[in-house]
């Protein structure tokens, strides 16, 4: 089966919680805390108090899809705004999500002495219309044993109903000596793409935000690492930044691989009058990595155990570029990446629990999907202009190209490992009216063809969506 077939998806981060990939002057001074409930939804003021910061985003909006399917409370979109295999009909729904993922977390930074403080952040995800957390392999589970034209919004995800589904880590930060923290983390993918990605990783309007394929360095729950140790760090002045993340343990310690690793190194160059320009590079290896899919109709694995899942295990392996140029109100971004899935080196002899805690059959994992190894490219550019301080549009267009990589080559809808290509373009409004609200609106149009068309109900989704975003 085609790793993009089953089109997979990853969270979106809060625009403050994205990591900086630019040096910036020195920030101003943090807003007062709030005192009062009025001042809490007018002004900026933070919920902080003795280094503790308490935080959150909800994201509510609406929306048509041209070739939709119903909303379900468990998939972290709440809908499926990318054409996917049971895409359906046309459909006026509720869009949680659009902007940004809806959470509250808790987060510090204390110094512990001069140069060198403790820094941690619990963040949990959640759908703002059902109040429950966000739990993609749950929404494949909710959909078993259901045929594709009967099926709701489905997907696999890293967020998979844990209390800690965004993140949740500690450690030491030193200017001089970098930052180290353990914990549930962000994959280095996942931080590149929501600082170079033109729409910031959203829902609605990014292929790259709302399918973890790019970000999970090929199957998207491993978008993060629940037992990871990740570093980085500025070497010299502005000379360059490297990263760098190690998974400990394995399944059994609510991961998604047997182990996961990961390099990064970037640069900005200051331009002076002629603007700023950032490049950065990511090498990542997944041992192991696990796609979870919902058992199929009428299948006998689904008649014996349908409170199980299936699951594909591959080792795969990326390399990401990332470049972005800012001048004045323009930012112009640009992306690449190069996955290999091949069999795994290490194959299973049993079954495991996967991510959310259900049971997955060894009968119904498949280790030998890869003939020959697949190759995915994925790639984007795109372009955001910022009108005034408050209010900036954006443009993108996304490409995926997966290679023939069963025993015959083809290049037809015969087979999900024939050569397919996924092509998607979106454009997106943002007005911040006020201190911590945001309006949005835009729309996001994709197709797939050939190998990454197979076994679709339709091939292409027209998805407009607004909403409102109130981050606090």
């Amino acid at each position: 089966m085609s790793s993009t077939a089953v089109i997979a998806l990853c969270g979106a981060a809060h625009a403050a919680d994205l990591p900086v990939y630019t040096k910036a002057p020195a920030a101003p001074l943090a807003p007062a805390s709030c005192t009062n409930a009025e001042q809490f939804i007018t002004t900026d003021c933070l919920l902080s108090y003795y280094g503790i910061t308490v935080y959150g985003t909800v994201d509510i909006g609406g929306g048509y899809e041209s070739h939709g399917t119903p909303f379900n409370s468990s998939i972290i979109t709440g809908v499926e705004e990318l054409v996917q295999k049971n895409s359906n009909k046309p459909l006026w729904l509720l869009t949680p999500g659009g902007m940004s993922q809806s959470n509250i977390g808790i987060k510090g930074n204390e110094s512990i002495t001069p140069g060198l403080n403790f820094v941690f952040d619990l963040n949990f995800g959640f759908d703002p219309y059902s109040m429950t957390a966000a739990n993609g392999p749950n929404s494949l589970l909710e959909n078993n044993g259901v045929p594709l034209a009967s099926q709701s919004s489905n997907a696999d995800s890293s967020r998979a109903g844990q209390f800690y589904n965004t993140v949740g880590y500690a450690g030491l930060s030193s200017l001089t000596w970098g930052t180290l923290t353990v914990g549930r983390q962000n994959s280095l993918e996942l931080d590149g793409v929501n600082a170079y990605d033109p729409m910031g990783g959203s829902y609605a309007f990014s292929v790259i935000g709302w399918q973890g394929t790019a970000v999970g360095g090929g199957d998207t729950e491993d978008a993060r690492i629940s037992t990871s140790v990740k570093y980085r760090a500025d070497v010299g002045d502005n000379l360059f930044r490297v990263g760098a993340m190690a998974q400990i343990g394995g399944y059994d310690q609510n991961n998604a691989t047997q182990g996961e690793y990961g390099v990064q190194i970037g640069k900005d160059f200051d331009l002076g009058a002629s603007g700023r320009f950032s490049l950065d590079g990511i090498w990542t290896y997944d041992k192991g990595a696990v796609k979870s899919t919902a058992l199929a109709a009428g299948s006998p694995a689904f008649a014996a155990n349908p409170d199980t899942l299936g699951a594909t295990i591959s080792d795969d392996e990326s390399v990401m570029l990332l470049a972005k140029y800012t001048y004045q109100k323009l930012k112009l971004y640009g992306g690449y990446e190069f996955i290999s899935f091949a069999n795994p080196s290490s194959p299973l002899t049993s079954g495991f629990t996967d991510i959310a805690g259900i049971p997955v059959l060894f009968s119904n994992i498949s280790q030998a999907s890869f003939v020959n190894d697949e190759h995915l490219q994925v790639m984007w550019t795109g372009a955001r202009y910022a009108f005034t301080s408050t209010l900036d549009a954006g443009v993108a267009y996304y490409h995926y190209d997966q290679n023939s990589y069963g025993k015959t080559f083809c290049t037809n809808t015969l087979a999900s490992t024939c050569a397919g290509t996924l092509d998607a373009v979106s454009i997106n409004v943002d007005w911040q009216f006020a201190k911590k609200f945001d309006a949005y609106a835009g729309f996001m149009y994709s197709q797939v063809h050939n190998g990454l068309a197979n076994g679709y109900l339709y091939t292409n989704n027209f998805a407009p969506t607004a909403g409102l975003r109130f981050r606090f």
